[in-house]
């Protein structure tokens, strides 16, 4: 017996070897040549561009209005800091991008958060403390120690109560930051506040190469100074509720040899005068972008002789109007039609007044692709039979129709039923070649994004060109609506009454399940409309299992 005791437990420490290899069991270690030494400098940053989206932004705008990607940016930003300290070839690459464009958030967009603020509940011990001022600065110590880092910021973007109540770190940072070209900046900035006057003597002095700045009501001698050639690197200028003289706002946009994009708004004073040619003045400015909002006494005959020049009728690619009285659209054709190198038209208005009963020649352009024609009636008006502003859409109905916007893709609309319009309307009769029978229709592929009064997002739909002569055009996406009501009930547990199916789409060409009022049956012994459980199928009333097969909702 000893001796069998003896080979059973020589046969257990066997096992027992042969479960602690496997529990220690490593992989094998690739011991061959550093392929990742081998990447070049163009492959590690596309790398590092997408372990951190948000460092490839350069757009000018706020915090709020720049969110680059879905994620978390600063799980983001931190996991290209653990990039840059991973191997010292990757440092110059991952600090570049990390110091590129700067964005602090006010959360982590993501489970950490929770944990986040527990740790500092605990460690503050009743201290208020703001996790984005202390970010700043963080980022305030590390830039006035590091002149490599400072000189590679080029945007910072920060949250909206973090500018407001962080004025004197904000100054302190961009003291140091000489290649800076957009900053969120404190609403008081923009209307001449005296708390932001330290942190505007440190940007016009410490950072000349800002692209955008804004002007509201108070900074009027603000927009002065920049008659001392301070920012000649602007190419966004907003100007908002000033009043200045008119010859002094043409010297200042001569002032600034890059201009590219201008937006006035709630100028009443402004007239369309300050287009015009004078030799005692500086031209106003060759554009990319014009906006005008709420400037009611710039009119359509203004912008005609703004684009007489040669130089800025080529440069004008986008324009944007909104509550403009002075440029109607009756008469917005003839802007189009000076405009010839125009891309993007917006027009954004609330009408009273059907358009005029005189024939309007059509919207008409070679080069438009993009039009946002937003055209809504007052709330007065809204309900009733004939509202004014379905004149306006009969008329862009008209232009579409006559080819007269042969590159035009997209189309922006605030009337629902637009896109069934185009459909419906008469389709190109065959062999008409006569004067009195000009072909009708458009002949491109067409996008629309329609949106009533009462939705908050687009509702795209695909209008496609007719195949033939004789034939209407074809529409994809939109809002497919379809009821199908039976004149015969389904059974009791329908309540009485027929199905009701509804299919809204989805926007993007497939369909969301709308559920109805009252729940379906989940078993073929469902509950009946007066309360009692009663069979679907006669004489089978005893029979409720859950999971058979006569379950047809499964």
């Amino acid at each position: 017996m000893g001796f069998m005791k003896h080979f059973r437990s020589r046969s257990k420490l066997r096992d027992k070897d042969k479960d602690l290899h496997q529990q220690h069991f490593f992989p094998a270690v690739y011991t061959g040549p550093d392929r990742i030494s081998r990447l070049p400098e163009k492959v590690l940053r596309l790398i590092f561009q997408n372990v951190c989206p948000h460092s490839t932004d350069e757009t000018c705008e706020s915090s709020e209005s720049s969110i680059v990607s879905d994620g978390c940016m600063l799980c983001d930003l931190r996991d290209l800091a653990n990039c840059s300290k991973t191997r010292r070839q990757w440092y110059p690459i991952a600090s570049g991008l990390l110091y590129h464009s700067i964005r602090i958030d006010a959360v982590h967009y993501c489970e950490l958060e929770e944990i986040f603020s527990e740790k500092r509940r605990r460690k503050s011990r009743n201290e208020a403390v703001d996790p984005p001022t202390a970010r700043l600065q963080l980022l305030c110590r590390t830039v006035r120690d590091n002149q490599y880092c400072a000189s590679a910021v080029q945007f910072l973007k920060l949250p909206y109560m973090t500018r407001e109540t962080s004025k004197a770190d904000l100054a302190r940072t961009v003291s140091v930051l000489p290649n800076l070209l957009y900053v969120d900046l404190p609403e008081g900035f923009f209307t001449g506040d005296p708390s932001c006057h330290t942190l505007r003597q440190e940007l016009q002095v410490r950072c000349p190469h800002i692209r955008k700045m804004k002007y509201e009501a108070g900074a009027e001698q603000s927009l002065e100074l920049l008659l001392q050639r301070h920012w000649q690197d602007l190419q966004i200028l907003e100007i908002s509720k000033l009043r200045v003289e008119p010859t002094i706002l043409r010297q200042v946009l001569a002032s600034l040899p890059v201009i590219r994009n201008l937006s006035m708004s709630d100028m009443p004073w402004l007239q369309g005068s300050i287009f015009q040619s004078n030799q005692m003045i500086p031209e106003f400015p060759a554009l990319h972008t014009l906006t005008l909002s709420r400037v009611p006494e710039i009119t359509a005959e203004g912008l005609v002789q703004y684009l007489a020049r040669p130089d800025t009728r080529e440069s004008l690619k986008i324009l944007k109007l909104k509550e403009c009285a002075g440029i109607p659209v009756s008469t917005l054709h003839s802007v189009l039609w000076a405009a010839s190198h125009l891309v993007e038209l917006s027009i954004i208005a609330q009408v009273t007044n059907s358009l005029p009963m005189e024939p309007i020649p059509p919207l008409q352009s070679i080069s438009l692709r993009n039009l946002h024609f937003e055209i809504t009636s007052v709330s007065s008006n809204q309900h009733s039979l004939y509202p004014p502003a379905l004149s306006y859409y009969n008329y862009l109905t008209n232009s579409l129709m006559s080819n007269s916007l042969p590159a035009l893709r997209e189309l922006y609309v605030r009337d629902p039923d637009f896109p069934e319009s185009l459909t419906l309307a008469p389709p190109i009769v065959p062999f008409a070649d006569s004067p009195q029978h000009a072909p009708r229709g458009f002949h491109q592929q067409l996008e629309v994004f329609s949106k009533g009064l009462d939705e908050l997002e687009w509702v795209y739909t695909s209008v496609m060109p007719s195949e033939g002569p004789g034939r209407r055009g074809s529409m994809s996406g939109g809002r497919p609506l379809s009821a199908y009501t039976a004149s015969k009930g389904l059974g009791a547990h329908w309540g009485g009454e027929a199905r009701k199916s509804v299919v809204v789409g989805n926007g993007f060409g497939g369909f969301l399940a709308v559920p109805a009022d009252d729940e379906r049956p989940r078993t073929a012994g469902s509950m009946s409309a007066g309360g009692a459980r009663g069979s679907w199928v006669p004489g089978h009333a005893s029979r409720e299992h859950r999971g058979s097969k006569a379950d047809l909702w499964r």
